[in-house]
């Protein structure tokens, strides 16, 4: 038998080390990507259920906003601000400097046959 027997070469043993890094690495960052909703984005799928909320037929009701309370995260506040031009309506405890954000442009019925452009906005803070 020789003595070189279960030997392997500098250069295929870092290649390996190498290989078995990179896998832990990557698996490390999908299970990070995976995990549940942290506080930076709270916004967006909150902002989601409030237009679904407040929306009939693709065009904003602000008499519905009322109805959005419930839309937040458990444990979170929650403030709901739709804008046109001309006029403003809001939902909420005042808004808090350090609360996630999201907003979208959508259309407002102001009466029958009015609908004008506007914006959603939510904020959300623990």
């Amino acid at each position: 038998m020789s003595r070189l027997r279960g030997q392997v070469e500098p250069l295929a043993a870092l290649a390996a080390l190498f290989a078995v890094c990179v896998g832990l690495s990557t698996y490390a960052v999908v299970l990070v990507d995976t995990g549940g909703p942290t506080d930076r984005d709270l916004a967006e799928p909150t902002l989601a259920a409030v237009h679904d909320d407040v929306t009939v037929r693709g065009v904003v009701h602000p008499a519905r906003l009322d109805r959005t309370p419930g839309d937040g995260p458990a444990g979170a506040r929650l403030n709901v601000s739709l804008a046109t031009g001309e006029r403003r309506w809001a939902v909420g405890p005042v808004v808090s400097a350090h609360g996630d954000r999201a907003s979208r442009p959508v259309s407002v019925r102001l009466g029958p046959g009015r609908v004008r452009a506007g914006n959603l906005r939510v904020v959300v803070w623990r």
